[in-house]
């Protein structure tokens, strides 16, 4: 390292000053915790049956798939995909960043994005990559969209997610593909958070209240749910053939392992017959114990997804260390994530919780109140 490295000293700075503001994240080991963190909501990250006697012939994919990552087992994967969300064709993306910011690519210069001010970070980077116009409505708020889209010129992008990560809530579905109809605006859902959970077979929401004739694309996120990595725009031929020449997160990325494709399309023969029975009745018991907490509000939410507000960062952090010192892990959403005065704890149930977990959450929330 150069005796003299300004830019390390610059660095430094920035880091005391988030450190100062109590911002400053650090990475945990927490796999001794009782987990009410993760995403893995129906336990598959945790399941045998992803295990597999299926052995490639590579174990890398040795390039981007369009070079020489492509194999039989991605594409296996995506045609399962569409077949069980009912599309014509589906992309496997590296991640659900790699998915979202890809979207960039749909829009040119006369085109306008309109977005729900409460997106994930992916899909407003995905935006500010892109040379369109940017609008952005209030949060599920159907009235506002056609406000902001009689605004919109060109083609007409609408970005939502079904089920939103910081607040557990749905978007009024039916009502955005409405509107969406009415403004000849096409609408992309990030069901990241939906898949696996919602539907008879765990299709997520869109699938749920039959509305893929009316909704243009969908993204589905591997990395919860399903327990694994990577993620997939579903939509017509001619929208993945269009991503495979312009989206540069696929283009210029090397593919996934060849066995993280097989995984993939293992746990989606596995999404039927998970049970959600089992995870709905969890959150019904989690809501009728939030009873026992007096201090503190939860709010309302029917997901896994499950929020207590705690005004304050540094009320927020304390609670979330407390709880970890005393072997629960559930994270702090700390401003300006989440509006000033709404920072929280997410919670996050799972069909590996139990009943008595829960308990101890409760009692462990109210002893910290005291």
């Amino acid at each position: 390292m150069p005796a003299d490295n300004l830019l390390d000293d610059i660095l430094h700075k920035k880091l005391e000053h988030r450190k100062q503001e109590g911002l400053f994240r650090s990475l945990v080991i927490s796999r001794d915790k009782i987990d009410f963190a993760s995403n893995d909501y129906l336990g598959f990250a945790r399941s045998s049956f992803l295990e597999t006697n299926h052995t490639p012939d590579r174990f890398g994919a040795t390039g981007s798939r369009l070079i020489s990552g492509n194999c039989i087992e991605a594409e296996e994967a995506e045609q399962a995909i569409a077949q069980f969300h009912q599309t014509e064709a589906a992309l496997i993306f590296n991640s659900g960043y790699a998915a979202n910011t890809s979207l960039a690519c749909l829009a040119s210069k006369n085109d306008t994005f309109i977005a729900d001010e409460l997106i994930h970070a992916s899909m407003i980077d995905g935006i500010r990559m892109s040379v369109a116009a940017k609008l952005k409505f209030k949060h599920n708020n159907a009235d506002d969209l056609a406000i902001k889209l009689k605004k919109a010129t060109g083609s007409k992008i609408v970005l939502i997610e079904s089920l939103y990560s910081m607040d557990g809530d749905e978007a009024p579905l039916a009502a955005m593909a409405e509107v969406c109809r009415k403004h000849h605006a096409h609408l992309i859902v990030d069901e990241a958070h939906a898949i696996g959970v919602f539907g008879k077979k765990g299709e997520g929401l869109v699938g749920h209240l039959h509305l893929q004739d009316q909704v243009y694309a969908c993204v589905y996120t591997f990395g919860k749910a399903l327990g694994l990595h990577g993620a997939a725009v579903a939509g017509s031929a001619t929208l993945k053939n269009y991503l495979i020449n312009f989206a540069r997160p696929f283009i210029y990325s090397t593919a996934l392992p060849p066995l993280a494709y097989r995984h993939i399309q293992t746990a989606y023969e596995h999404l039927p017959t998970a049970n959600r029975n089992q995870l709905f009745d969890l959150i019904q018991y989690f809501k009728d114990a939030t009873t026992s907490v007096r201090k503190f509000s939860f709010l309302k939410s029917d997901s896994p997804i499950q929020g207590l507000l705690v005004s304050g960062n540094d009320q927020a952090k304390r609670l979330s260390s407390y709880l970890f010192e005393n072997g629960i892990y559930a994270k702090a959403i700390l401003s300006p994530s989440v509006p000033a005065g709404t920072e929280r704890l997410r919670i996050c149930l799972h069909t590996f919780n139990t009943r008595e977990q829960i308990d101890l959450l409760m009692q462990h929330i109210n002893h910290f109140a005291k």
